[in-house]
């Protein structure tokens, strides 16, 4: 069986919006708490995980299909994948800021967006779990809610110190490939620079997907090469392939040290991969699985 793991500084002044290659759009600032946004539309799983852990849930009206923690916001109004988005369905919720992942998308509907007038406030591109701290304070400076921000930031930074302290005591670096898909082709897996590979070291692994950059096609001989002991993927793919024997079974993995022993690990891709406040519980999660002889070791 897949082993699928349960869920468990300054200010920025103004927002910088890339539209495809065109010239630099400057959106508007939020100039203080007092003309803080009252309905927000949130687009990335992780932001909302904040604005929900900041206590203003209440002022989200929408959130986009990665969305899911917490449990309220699976209730809100949907508005389609933060890579993809519509306009209309945006627009349609009647919105007074976007609140969205670095990579949000198309520009053609940040375009119509902005010539609606709607503020969008784009956040940082953070791929380091060291990094969430700027996540936060973007999200508690554009919400009027930076003491918040302050203290769940604090909260962070100790939680991901105990972890890591922990994990810097493990005696071995087992090598583990992350693999985003298996539909058709080469595996798609996670390469240098991903989050998938920071989740990876900081979880006490060794990235057998370094050879590629980001999220690429490796191939077979390759992926024999590295000789992952550990394979890991999101549980809505590791659901659809049903069990550890189907992906062992290709291959590309079925003379590998992973698939000798059936080490296949699942966790929420957002949980996983998607760089917000429970990010220190997902690399205990992945560290005990990683290691499970040092299971006892490592808790939050």
């Amino acid at each position: 069986m897949i082993c699928i793991q349960s869920q468990a500084t300054a200010a920025i002044r103004r927002r910088t919006l890339l539209l495809g290659g065109a010239a630099a759009i400057v959106l508007p600032t939020r100039a203080g708490a007092a003309d803080a946004p009252m309905r927000v539309i949130v687009a990335g799983g992780a932001l909302t995980e904040i604005v929900f852990a900041l206590g203003a849930g209440g002022r989200v009206v929408g959130a986009d299909s990665t969305s899911t923690w917490p449990e309220a916001a699976r209730a809100l109004p949907q508005v389609g994948y933060f890579r993809d988005l519509a306009p209309e369905g945006l627009l349609s919720l009647t919105p007074d800021l976007l609140l969205a992942e670095y990579g949000v998308g198309p520009a053609s509907t940040l375009d119509r967006l902005a010539a609606a007038g709607l503020r969008v406030a784009i956040g940082p591109d953070v791929q380091r779990a060291a990094e969430i701290p700027r996540k936060i304070a973007f999200a508690g400076h554009e919400l009027g809610r930076e003491r918040a921000a302050t203290a769940l930031a604090a909260s962070f930074r100790a939680d991901l110190a105990r972890i890591s302290g922990q994990v810097a005591r493990l005696k071995r670096s087992p090598r583990v490939l992350f693999v985003l898909s298996l539909q058709s082709g080469a595996p798609v897996v996670g390469g240098a620079g991903t989050a998938a590979e920071e989740m990876i070291l900081c979880a006490g692994g060794t990235n057998a997907g370094a050879e590629v950059t980001g999220y690429r096609p490796m191939s077979r001989e390759a992926i024999l090469a590295a000789a992952p002991e550990a394979v890991v993927m999101m549980d809505h793919q590791a659901r659809s392939l049903g069990s550890a024997a189907t992906v062992f079974a290709r291959p590309e993995f079925a003379a590998t040290p992973a698939a000798r022993v059936g080490r296949a690990i699942a966790l929420p891709g957002a949980y996983l991969v998607g760089m917000g406040p429970r990010t220190p519980h997902a690399i205990a999660d992945l560290a005990r699985a990683l290691h499970p002889d040092a299971a006892d070791r490592l808790d939050l």
